[in-house]
């Protein structure tokens, strides 16, 4: 038998660490260690090794070394909703430093789904995820008391969580949109809020309004829209805003899906952007550079938010032990077109 015939006839079945030994001429130990790299091997015989699992067409089962060491190199992530656009460069970042560690990462899509969320959590810790990256969805019933293994909380945190998170500064990002437009003469000014039982739309709007006090704006609870998350939340909060007399002069939405959703009802009401309505949004993710009017707004760094949130948990991997760590990200002011300088007459 040719030996083209005989590697095929051995990769067509399952490939054993015991043929690889076999073909290579080594100890089984030998070659668990270059595989495992558990011990120096040296050259000569690493190399037999080496040869020897590509022509065998070896790959390594990580359930069952997973079982061994009771945990995979899979690094599991929990997303409420995978069609936000923020959230990619959330991802890539987790996926940079976990691909760096030899670790891969396994996405999951909640939906903003609670019971789906629980699942996905479940299932990810029965495939022994070395940890687990989680944005909490809105209602989140998450028993993260009971959390094996390691996990830690990006963006948002679970309620009562203790563990380590990693968010930006909402309040200072909300405080900075506030005073943009305050800066430029707004003082009329509707605002579409996330959900109130979000603690980051709850520092946003908090940020923002405090700007406003200071600048001796105050609004009524009409002028106040709370929405998701989203184009259409941001689309029918920003049409019930317009509609109110006397009209806003200025927007602020609370991401940039929302702020996207009000550029069209502020065109479906035969207005323009920022003759007659200026918009400030929170995010400043590159597809707003893009809209017509390129919208100002808040960044908030998704990407480095991955990365350290990855970072943090990579060290409870690795048996870091200490208290939880909150590490705060900061927020910058992007200005773009969309915010227009409104002249006031002075009334005193």
């Amino acid at each position: 038998m040719s030996r083209k015939r005989d590697i095929s006839a051995e990769a067509g079945a399952r490939v054993t660490m015991h043929q690889i030994a076999k073909r290579a001429n080594v100890s089984l130990g030998t070659v668990s260690h270059v595989i495992n790299e558990t011990a120096t091997v040296r050259k000569e015989l690493k190399q037999r090794v080496v040869d020897a699992i590509e022509d065998l067409g070896y790959h390594p089962n990580q359930l069952s070394r997973g079982l061994r060491l009771n945990k995979t190199s899979l690094i599991g992530m929990i997303i409420p909703d995978i069609t936000n656009p923020f959230f990619p460069a959330v991802v890539r970042g987790v996926e940079d430093i976990a691909y760096k560690n030899s670790y891969r990462l396994m996405l999951c899509n909640a939906d903003n789904d609670p019971a789906k969320e629980a699942a996905y959590f479940n299932d990810l810790r029965s495939f022994l995820a070395a940890g687990i990256l989680i944005i909490p969805s809105l209602n989140s019933t998450i028993a993260w008391k009971h959390a094996m293994p390691p996990m830690v909380c990006v963006d948002r945190r679970l309620k009562g969580w203790k563990g380590d998170s990693v968010t930006v500064a909402n309040a200072d990002g909300g405080y900075l949109a506030g005073k943009h437009l305050t800066e430029m003469g707004h003082r009329q000014i509707g605002i579409i809020s996330g959900p109130s039982n979000l603690a980051n739309a709850g520092d946003r709007l908090a940020g923002f309004l405090k700007a406003l006090g200071e600048a001796g704006v105050s609004l009524s609870s009409e002028y106040v829209q709370e929405a998701q998350f989203d184009r259409a939340g941001g689309y029918s909060s920003a049409m019930r805003l317009l509609n109110l007399l006397p009209r806003p002069t200025a927007l602020f939405a609370a991401s940039d899906l929302m702020a996207i959703g009000a550029l069209s009802a502020i065109r479906a009401s035969k207005l323009r952007c920022p003759d007659e309505v200026s918009l400030i949004s929170f995010d400043a993710l590159d597809i707003t550079e893009l809209t017509d009017p390129a919208v100002t707004g808040i960044f908030q760094p998704g990407y480095q938010l991955g990365y350290t949130a990855g970072k943090l948990l990579l060290d409870r991997v690795d048996g870091l032990d200490l208290p939880g760590r909150d590490i705060v990200l900061k927020t910058e002011l992007k200005v773009r077109d969309s915010v227009s300088r409104l002249l006031v007459m002075a009334d005193k």
